[in-house]
């Protein structure tokens, strides 16, 4: 009985090419597969049982309906089409100019004590705030137009990036620093060698996250005098209790979002495909 729980326990001696104790490692596209259609089975179950009501939760044959019904038909007198693209171009406006602004100045807060100490303190003072509540400053200021849309989600997206970039200064060992200065680089030199790409996976982190917020910030931009848009759709859908309808726009919203993601990471692999594996 010893040997036999001797010989089980015993560790197995480590092949030539093979890895152990990478966290995540491994194979697992049919979890994703079985997680949505668990989701959606539930779904079905609970609808056809009825234990919800379709005020509540419709049928995810309904949602299926509405969609096809907006897809053909539109909402508010406006396309489908029309409603994602304004949206899609108010949030990637807004998180491409977060990103113009916020990782050069994320890099040069890491890089200089000055820089850090000017803006550190109003980035970390409004981050925590809720867009919600600084969105009636955004209408005096700005108006009901697009500036004050925009804007709303700019401010959501770029305090995370600017933050990454910062951040990821740090991931820069002194030791590569110190030999780039000896070889006789300048200091722009080691900015961009040395600095800015150990730097690249917090800032690619960073932009996942900013786009993120900027997406859940979306219906609340869109709640200043929009007529267009999936966050107004979903918001004046709420309004007159029309669920199927709301559902549809969460799903649109939730689609676009991890295609987006899903790119990031593409590019992450791409990128920095030393990322994890120092």
């Amino acid at each position: 009985m010893k040997r036999l729980l001797s010989a089980m326990t015993k560790a197995r001696a480590t092949r030539p090419g093979e890895v152990y104790g990478v966290p995540g490692q491994g194979g697992s596209a049919w979890v994703p597969v079985a997680s949505v259609a668990t989701i959606l089975f539930l779904w079905w179950l609970v609808t056809t049982m009825g234990w919800v009501k379709p005020l509540f939760l419709p049928s995810p044959q309904a949602v299926w309906n509405k969609f096809f019904d907006i897809w053909q038909n539109g909402y508010t007198n406006t396309s489908f089409l029309a409603h994602v693209g304004i949206s899609t171009a108010r949030v990637f406006g807004a998180f491409l100019i977060a990103c113009l602004i916020g990782i050069p100045l994320g890099l040069a807060m890491g890089m200089s004590p000055l820089i850090r100490g000017i803006f550190d303190p109003p980035i970390e003072f409004y981050r925590p705030i809720p867009p919600l509540a600084y969105l009636p400053l955004m209408i005096i200021w700005f108006g009901i137009h697009e500036t004050s849309k925009v804007m709303l989600i700019f401010l959501a997206c770029f305090a995370p990036v600017a933050l990454g970039a910062r951040a990821g200064v740090r991931s820069a060992a002194i030791e590569q620093i110190h030999a780039a200065y000896s070889f006789g680089a300048t200091r722009w030199q080691v900015m961009r060698h040395v600095i800015l790409p150990a730097a690249l996976p917090e800032i690619l982190t960073a932009m996942r996250v900013g786009v993120g917020f900027g997406w859940t910030t979306l219906v609340a931009a869109e709640m200043i005098a929009a007529t267009k848009g999936i966050g107004y759709t979903v918001y004046n859908a709420s309004k007159f209790m029309q669920t199927s309808t709301v559902i549809v726009g969460i799903i649109v919203i939730a689609a676009i979002a991890y295609a987006f993601d899903m790119l990031m990471r593409w590019v992450e692999r791409s990128v920095v495909p030393w990322k994890g594996r120092m």
